[in-house]
């Protein structure tokens, strides 16, 4: 099972079960989501099986917004 945790600033951040957050990523504030997650996909689970964590920016980029508008 996994852990989700997303901040202020739309990043999204994925630990195994009762791991704690990494030194790079506790500058941030972190909310960790309600639901239990069991299953992810395949990039997400190598990642966190290679380095212990998995992180993602979800912040729309102002030039994407520029070009839906």
């Amino acid at each position: 099972m996994f852990d989700v945790y997303r901040n202020d600033k739309r990043d999204f951040l994925v630990l195994s079960t009762g791991a704690a957050i990494p030194v790079a990523c506790s500058r941030n504030k972190w909310r960790k989501s309600r639901k239990r997650v069991l299953k992810v996909s395949d990039e997400i689970k190598s990642a966190v099986q290679a380095q212990g964590y998995y992180l993602r920016s979800l912040r729309v980029a102002s030039e994407r917004m520029i070009e839906v508008e």
